[in-house]
């Protein structure tokens, strides 16, 4: 495993984290090209917990990117890096070449929704009847963070992974624990301004951007194999 680029994501890189928050880490590597070529697929995904670590490998990486998944793209727009190389540094470069208006939409507003399904299921019986309060604040949270991220990234093509006004963060979720409808009303409201304010971003990701870059890792990453 080559690790090309990682850092500290999560609850931390959002200002959002308590005392007793886990340190999340994310990153990209690349398996040597040469262990591509055989009969068995080498691993795409090495994911550990205590502590938290979540790899993908370069063309896994790059298709969830490319699919605008919150969790993996937020890895291109951190403040700072615990390992960066050049290649890294590339897949920084073309952060935006991975963007699509549609994607940014679909992908923001549907995980935000996912968070309230799993708030108003509490109490019918479903797998998340019985999550704790605290558990329950923390989906909400995320609710209100992954609206206002999205749109922001959906309206000015730039996300913001370090959250302003965590404080407020905080007391909306509480609220919409209270009132599951209120965060229904945030991702609708959110909807429409998006619809009204249009976005820089295009309909399209650009692939052939992120392609190149993922040639290079398998030309840096090749050798010829042992005879």
């Amino acid at each position: 495993m080559h690790l090309l680029l990682s850092g500290i994501v999560g609850s931390t890189a959002y200002g959002l984290a308590g005392p007793d928050s886990d340190v999340d880490r994310l990153g990209v590597f690349a398996v040597p090209t040469a262990a591509l070529h055989g009969l068995r697929e080498p691993k795409d995904s090495e994911v550990s917990t205590n502590p938290d670590v979540a790899l993908h490998e370069a063309k896994k990486f790059a298709r969830l990117a490319l699919g605008t998944n919150p969790t993996v793209s937020e890895l291109m727009w951190l403040e700072g890096y615990e390992t960066k190389t050049p290649l890294g540094e590339e897949l920084v470069g073309i952060r935006r070449a991975f963007l699509s208006a549609p994607a940014v939409g679909n992908a923001y507003l549907g995980y935000a929704y996912q968070q309230l399904q799993k708030l108003i299921n509490r109490g019918n019986g479903s797998f998340s009847a019985d999550i704790p309060e605290r558990r329950a604040e923390k989906h909400a949270r995320h609710l209100v963070r992954l609206v206002e991220q999205g749109e922001r990234l959906y309206t000015t093509g730039h996300l913001v992974v370090r959250l302003t006004d965590p404080d407020r963060i905080r007391a909306t979720g509480r609220a919409i624990v209270n009132d599951p409808q209120a965060g229904m009303d945030l991702i609708e409201d959110a909807k429409d301004r998006m619809k009204t304010h249009g976005s820089p971003l295009p309909n399209e990701p650009d692939t052939a951007t992120v392609e190149k870059w993922l040639l290079r890792v398998r030309a840096h990453y090749y050798q010829e194999p042992q005879t």
